[in-house]
């Protein structure tokens, strides 16, 4: 089986190799076809995303990526945003639960965050009308509304969810987010089986402090959805432990959410365990639902055991001897 994968900048390269040990440990062969992104991209092409990167994934229709660096307020477009375009992966999925032994506020959280991932104001349309003064579009169309919302659904029903919040600010922005909701109240309508909320973004923000034990699968645009995953990761200790996918009709992308953490690299103190539980998304989406549930497991009796964890995690070890930890934990049948 080929897989492409995209080691990214800074400690990307370390936390993937660590996916790929512990893929190889469940028994699953892969072939990796490497492709570049990122900084290390633009700096041998001129460009952070390579067209033979985005045809790699093309040929092969699955990614795994780990983090790449994206200039802030210059430079380049953040490669994420134009790896989702570029291959039109429309839906984002953050699936957020619970982990053990990691101490939060909350205990038995267990929602997903569904973010339309290609339009909103990341369709990046924006221009300079004057010195000093600059508009950006937010798109939002009946197609994209649609089918994030049905995605959403179809998500819910195949994993047994119960309830679809639908995010939005309708009250201020009428139109753009009054035909989302327009879209969404419509597809609802397909799935009575499976209740139905509106939400306002300010209020679940709030309420997702409050009590985000209330909330199951939540759904909206690109903006909401990428301050509301991050937010809810911070429920269950951080972006280091949450896992994250990118689902168009013909190709998926599986990656690490945080960043590429330039201050720590190559000092093998990287927790890999967003990326491994992203690469567990990747083999239950191409049918090795055994072996995902497997690493799944093992991960969960890593933390709970709390021996061999990075710093970040409350310990003194590595990439390197908790990635053998997880692995440990996958060969002992956990």
């Amino acid at each position: 089986m080929q897989i492409v994968l995209i080691e990214g900048d800074g400690i990307g390269p370390e936390v993937t190799q660590a996916a790929c040990r512990v893929i190889a440990a469940a028994g699953v062969q892969v072939e990796w076809i490497k492709g570049m992104a990122g900084a290390a991209a633009a700096e041998r092409y001129g460009e952070p995303l390579p067209e033979q990167t985005l045809e790699m994934i093309r040929r092969y229709r699955i990614a795994l990526k780990g983090p790449c660096t994206t200039p802030v307020g210059h430079g380049y477009r953040s490669v994420n945003v134009r790896l989702r375009q570029g291959l039109d992966l429309f839906a984002s999925v953050r699936p957020v639960r619970t982990l053990p032994g990691i101490a939060t506020p909350y205990e038995q959280v267990d929602l997903i965050v569904v973010r339309e991932n290609t339009e909103g104001l990341y369709a990046g349309l924006e221009h300079e009308v004057t010195p000093g003064v600059v508009e950006s579009v937010r798109l939002i169309t009946r197609p994209a509304a649609e089918r994030i919302v049905r995605f959403a659904f179809d998500l819910a029903r195949q994993m047994g969810r119960r309830k679809v919040s639908f995010c939005h600010k309708a009250d201020v922005m009428r139109l753009a987010d009054g035909l989302f909701l327009e879209c969404a109240r419509r597809v609802a309508e397909d799935y009575p089986f499976i209740q139905f909320e509106e939400i306002p973004i300010d209020t679940l923000c709030m309420e997702l402090v409050l009590e985000p034990r209330r909330f199951d699968v939540l759904v909206m645009e690109n903006l909401f959805g990428d301050v509301v995953s991050d937010l809810a990761a911070g429920l269950v200790g951080g972006l280091g432990v949450v896992p994250g996918a990118n689902y168009g009709t013909r190709y998926a992308v599986f990656e690490a959410v945080h960043g590429s953490a330039p201050d720590i690299a190559g000092r093998g103190i990287a927790n890999p365990i967003a990326v491994i539980r992203s690469a567990a998304l990747m083999l239950e989406y191409i049918g090795y639902r055994q072996e995902a549930q497997r690493i799944e497991q093992a991960v969960l009796a890593t933390l709970k055991a709390g021996i061999g964890l990075t710093p970040d995690l409350g310990g003194d070890g590595t990439t390197m001897t908790l990635t053998e930890q997880i692995i440990h934990h996958l060969h002992a049948g956990v």
